[in-house]
């Protein structure tokens, strides 16, 4: 009868309260700029509703962590962390001759800089300071990588790549030497739209791009072969729209070069020298249109003063527009 009343009494018992976490001796030490309690107080969290997985689920609790742990940007020269918001920015930091602090977000990550004599809590409160800018910032610079990474090209009979804002297929065809073209365009019908019987509406269009390759011809032939036409169709439209837009703007250009910039579309020199990225024809001929005028623009205006930009409005006037597409817009990884 005991045991009895005592097994009730365990049953409506509540469970015993789970321990809470031990907090870490105080050394001493200073504070490094690693965001500690962030990081353990966020651990606690995930142990705790991962020990409500059975045990033989590891790959859910480890699932869990990499959903409930804190947003990560790390340079790979990173020397200093700093938690901005619920993000850690593991970041560059360097000094120099400079009279201000500096902040740059790259393709690597953020690089602060510093003037020599600028204590470090100074330069920690500025990165506070200016964290929403960094955040945004590296947001948008892994947004573009993740977009780039997308477009990257298997180099391969059927391979796809813009042309003039158009998608267009690479056929590779032996049976073709394409004399000096080294390529041909065709368009062609995907299929019809069939309506009781009768073709209601046109078909798709397709673009196909015909490469006088053998068809065990390797990535980098195909490649190269793929660019060198599309270097020749890219100076081909270049020099036609210079003529026509530099009588607009009352200038006159005397040489075009094509650059292979990494991030840079085209430059003008005051002797009237213009040069142009080829990759821009990719893009639609209106983004080209915009970056062709804004070099000529730097014919009468050397600079990006309200007055040049008064200047490339005159001929392109929705330029913002087409600058915003030129910078969103993920060209294909060569």
């Amino acid at each position: 009868m005991q045991r009895l009343l005592q097994f009730t009494l365990d049953l409506f018992d509540p469970a015993p309260a789970r321990p809470a976490a031990p907090r870490p001796p105080n050394t001493g030490e200073k504070e490094s700029n690693r965001p500690t309690a962030l990081v353990e107080y966020s651990q606690v969290a995930i142990e705790t509703v991962a020990d409500q997985k059975p045990a033989t689920d590891p790959l859910a609790a480890q699932t869990l962590q990499q959903l409930l742990a804190p947003a990560t940007y790390r340079h790979p020269g990173a020397t200093r962390e700093a938690l901005l918001g619920d993000t850690v920015v593991g970041y560059r930091f360097r000094r120099g001759k400079r009279r201000t602090i500096g902040f740059s977000v790259g393709a690597e990550g953020l690089v602060v800089s510093a003037p020599k004599w600028v204590p470090l809590y100074e330069i920690d409160k500025a990165v506070q300071e200016k964290s929403d800018w960094i955040v945004k910032k590296l947001h948008e610079t892994r947004a573009r990588h993740d977009r780039l990474e997308s477009a990257r090209i298997e180099w391969k009979d059927g391979a796809t790549l813009p042309f003039l804002g158009e998608p267009v297929i690479v056929a590779i065809d032996p049976r073709h030497a394409f004399g000096s073209v080294g390529g041909e365009l065709k368009t062609g019908a995907v299929r019809d739209t069939h309506v009781g019987g009768q073709t209601s509406l046109p078909g798709v269009t397709r673009l196909t791009l015909h490469i006088g390759l053998a068809h065990d011809a390797t990535a980098d032939q195909i490649r190269d072969s793929v660019q060198a036409w599309l270097m020749r169709q890219a100076k081909r439209l270049f020099t036609e729209r210079l003529n026509h837009f530099a009588p607009h703007l009352g200038v006159q250009w005397r040489k075009l070069s094509l650059s292979s910039a990494g991030t840079r579309w085209g430059s003008a020199s005051a002797d009237g020298a213009i040069r142009l990225n080829w990759r821009l024809i990719h893009f639609k001929q209106s983004v080209i249109d915009y970056v062709v005028v804004h070099e000529l623009s730097h014919l009468r205006v050397m600079d990006h003063s309200p007055r040049f930009w008064d200047t490339v409005r005159t001929v392109v006037p929705d330029y913002a527009k087409l600058r915003s597409q030129l910078k969103e817009e993920a060209v294909p990884r060569w």
